[in-house]
């Protein structure tokens, strides 16, 4: 019995410690995934514990045909895009148009970009690609989830996931070289 089985099984014995080591053990994968969606503070506080709610309610039908982080990552995936479906009060019908409301998002006043250190500039460009681009980008880089992994949590085809992936790349270094960032790294 691996440790992830040994921590499913002592959570649904009802063992407070588990639910205590497994919440400390995903709280940052939940918090990425949610904070790709969502840009409130509060939201992401809200929807990642009723994402952690949902997933222990649910964690006696894990079948463990992925990995445990693939599942509750999907979990939270989807939860929070529900939530963002919910909130706007009015149902995207597609991709299309949460990343027209991500675009509106971050066209406000221009920021203080220049006096921003250079992970927060990063950070910042990510946050201003459009959701499904974000979400991809950070599930292999940061999350360092393979094609397939991230297949499962989004739904969408590994062919997609790999256009996405190079498109979310391209657009990201085309956003670097148009800021300081850019100058900063001196991109050819």
């Amino acid at each position: 019995m691996t440790t992830e089985e040994k921590l499913i099984k002592r959570i649904l014995e009802g063992n407070q410690e588990a639910y205590t080591e497994f919440v400390k053990q995903y709280q940052r994968l939940v918090w990425h995934m949610v904070a790709r969606i969502l840009d409130d503070e509060e939201d992401i506080k809200d929807v990642s514990q009723d994402v952690f709610i949902q997933i222990f309610k649910k964690l006696k039908n894990f079948k463990q045909e992925s990995k445990l982080a693939t599942w509750i990552a999907t979990i939270a995936w989807r939860y929070a895009i529900n939530y963002l479906k919910k909130r706007r009060g009015n149902d995207f019908t597609d991709i299309q148009e949460l990343n027209e409301y991500d675009t509106l998002k971050y066209s406000g006043p221009d920021r203080e970009f220049a006096q921003l250190d250079y992970d927060q500039k990063v950070h910042l460009l990510i946050d201003s690609l459009p959701v499904h681009y974000k979400t991809i980008l950070t599930l292999y880089h940061i999350n360092e989830f393979n094609y397939k992994e991230i297949e499962e949590i989004t739904g969408y085809p590994e062919g997609t996931v790999k256009n996405y992936l190079f498109r979310a790349r391209k657009l990201l270094k085309e956003k670097v070289e148009n800021t300081t960032l850019g100058m900063e790294l001196k991109l050819p």
